[in-house]
């Protein structure tokens, strides 16, 4: 056999890091093979080497060192069985391949192994075994054998379905522990619900008698013709005026408690409400008061809740998983203008408005800002603060989150709220933080 050209460089194969692909995993963690020959070298040379190195996929062309193009050993082997392959095998490349010209897949080294994958099996059927050619930098290109791709894009597949496994575990983890504290809590808020019934339903009645009982004993003062001095004293220590005008105060107080008490107790089994197998027509505004009402306590009036409702009609949904997604974003509001409110305290001289969150619903059209696939109605929610800016490093954590191409170290509420709302009930969570405006985050639910 002929000694190789000189003009042919020798083999190189960069070996990639296999064990450590991942979901993010690009096309330089892959092995690849530096094989390039110049186009003035013949068929018969390049066959030889191949001959010579079974696992090259091909060869890089380049002239003057400037790159070319890409010949695969497949196409090679199909030119040489044509009518005058040999003959055209002893000629220079550079005529071989003006006959052997097929379309190159070629990537950056920093494609994406999944995206690359892609990319590749959208070529023609005959192209689908070519190798792919990478460009490593400005003038470096390499092939990457297309058995090796499959076999990388196999093993992040596997990683990304033990993702998604891991979240539907986790996430069915959490809606057991959700759906036992909701019984639970249901339990004990009906247990409150009964003596505050019991007090609301005697109220009245109490009330009644209170009043009826004052007006005998003004009856027995003016047909008296003259008021015991006993009667008097009584009078006197009970401070009986003060007692006849408190006392109406007093049950209306009594009553104003029991209200709020049974507000309080309705919406705590609103937000614990269970749901079941499938979707039912719900009242997002009772969901969204019943949140407001159970915050009250942490907020402790340092924060100003401004709702603006529009009108909206029932909307199919599991209630008792978006109570948890709204109740995840406004305690999030709520946790970062608690912390601004202590840095306005320590720093008064820093003039800012008072911390704030407005909560606005509305029924919307489909526009092209909105993601396809979803119904051409609309109801959105938006619940924005005028806090600080969030950090782009936050940002960024909770975008990652939001993906499946991510394995997070730890389960966050925003996370579970976006699978909630895209997975369950096909729509989109948004969120932006702009300096000077505060954070605002959209819940789009369809209207079916």
């Amino acid at each position: 056999m002929q000694e190789i050209s000189k003009e042919i460089s020798s083999t190189f194969l960069s070996v990639g890091n296999q064990s450590d692909l991942g979901l993010e995993s690009t096309l330089q963690e892959l092995s690849l093979y530096n094989f390039s020959v110049e186009i003035s070298c013949t068929g018969v040379e390049v066959a030889q080497f191949l001959e010579k190195n079974p696992l090259l996929p091909g060869a890089i062309l380049v002239e003057a060192g400037k790159y070319v193009g890409m010949i695969s050993r497949r196409r090679l082997l199909e030119f040489l069985i044509r009518p005058l392959g040999q003959e055209l095998f002893h000629q220079p490349l550079r005529i071989l391949y003006s006959y052997a010209r097929t379309g190159v897949l070629l990537l950056a080294d920093t494609t994406p192994i999944l995206t690359a994958m892609q990319l590749a099996l959208k070529r023609m059927p005959e192209l689908l075994a070519e190798p792919v050619v990478v460009q490593t930098d400005l003038d470096t290109y390499k092939l990457l054998d297309m058995q090796e791709l499959n076999i990388a894009s196999w093993q992040i597949r596997g990683i990304e379905t033990q993702v998604r496994y891991e979240r539907s575990q986790a996430q069915m983890i959490q809606n057991d522990k959700m759906a036992s504290l909701g019984r639970l809590v249901d339990g004990v808020a009906h247990e409150i619900l009964d003596p505050v019934n019991f007090i609301w339903g005697n109220l009245t009645h109490v009330s009644s008698y209170s009043q009826d009982l004052i007006k005998l004993v003004a009856a027995y003062e003016k047909q008296l013709t003259s008021t015991s001095f006993e009667i008097i004293k009584i009078k006197q220590e009970i401070e009986f005026d003060f007692l006849e005008e408190d006392l109406t105060k007093a049950l209306a107080s009594i009553r104003n408690g029991a209200e709020r008490l049974n507000k309080l107790v309705t919406g705590l089994q609103n937000f614990c409400h269970i749901d079941d197998v499938y979707p039912k027509p719900a009242d997002l505004h009772a969901c969204l008061d019943s949140i407001v009402l159970l915050i009250n306590s942490s907020i402790q009036g340092e924060i100003e809740i401004v709702k603006d409702y529009g009108r909206l009609p029932l909307v199919y949904c599991f209630i008792g998983q978006l109570n948890q997604v709204f109740m995840n974003i406004i305690s999030q509001s709520v946790d970062t203008l608690l912390d601004e409110s202590v840095r306005q305290q320590l720093n008064p001289e820093s003039h800012t408005a008072k911390p704030q969150i407005v909560i606005t619903t509305k029924v919307i059209s489909q526009e092209a800002t909105i993601p396809e696939g979803l119904s051409s109605r609309l109801v959105s929610i938006r619940i924005a603060d005028n806090g600080p800016e969030m950090s782009q490093q936050l940002q960024q954590q909770i975008l990652e989150s939001f993906s499946v191409e991510k394995r997070a170290d730890k389960e966050t509420s925003l996370a579970v709220s976006y699978r909630i709302v895209t997975a369950r009930h096909g729509g989109n969570l948004n969120f932006r933080s702009t300096p000077g405006k505060g954070t605002e985050f959209e819940v789009l639910l369809p209207l079916v």
